[in-house]
């Protein structure tokens, strides 16, 4: 199997990386209260989503 011949340093590995690191994810706001939510889920405040109520949220 093969071997690396040298060391790699850390800013060579940390070059490589440098594209790796996540996004924030930017949130939307849920069509039915207008609140902040994740996108693609239920909302947490009302419990709608894609303009059907999912669940009743208890207050």
């Amino acid at each position: 199997m093969a071997e690396p011949k040298k060391h790699h340093s850390h800013a060579r590995t940390a070059k490589r990386r440098s594209h790796l690191a996540l996004t924030p994810v930017n949130p939307m706001l849920c069509s039915h209260c207008k609140q902040p939510k994740a996108a693609h889920r239920v909302c947490g405040n009302c419990g709608h989503y894609a303009g059907a109520e999912v669940f009743v949220p208890e207050d």
